[in-house]
């Protein structure tokens, strides 16, 4: 295994994570109207995660003997606030995490078994993120 490969992928993870952090506590003061309560809980439930999943892939970072990055990943201010809005941008920026994840399992597969199940549950985890937010922006028939 390329440690210093499994290392940078993690350190986008990090970073993906940590802006996540960020773009759900923001996107969670920015809801308005009569469901916000429960709207702006799973916002904050969001970056709450987000958080812990950044702290793990600290964690493994370390574990290799590397440095857990300082920075976020890009943060695009759309100014658009809709919660349809919000979901969408979610969407991508979820996607986009799963791709990350993609990337360390190909360099992990049948190397390191605790990264290996580490990326295929941040997989599965993100997928289904992903599919409950696309649940979401369904509207109903």
């Amino acid at each position: 295994m390329d440690n210093k490969k499994v290392i940078a992928v993690m350190n986008k993870i990090l970073e993906h994570e940590l802006s996540g952090v960020v773009r759900y506590t923001h996107y969670a003061l920015m809801v308005y109207g009569h469901n916000r309560i429960p709207i702006v809980k799973w916002l904050r439930d969001q970056a709450t995660e987000s958080l812990g999943h950044a702290n793990m892939a600290g964690e493994h970072i370390t574990t290799l003997g590397g440095h857990p990055s300082l920075k976020i990943s890009a943060l695009l201010e759309t100014h658009k606030h809709s919660i349809n809005d919000i979901l969408k941008e979610s969407l991508v920026h979820e996607k986009a995490q799963v791709e990350n994840f993609h990337q360390l399992l190909k360099l992990v597969e049948g190397k390191v078994v605790y990264l290996e199940e580490y990326a295929r549950q941040m997989i599965c985890d993100e997928e289904l993120h992903i599919s409950e937010v696309e649940k979401m922006l369904r509207k109903p028939e």
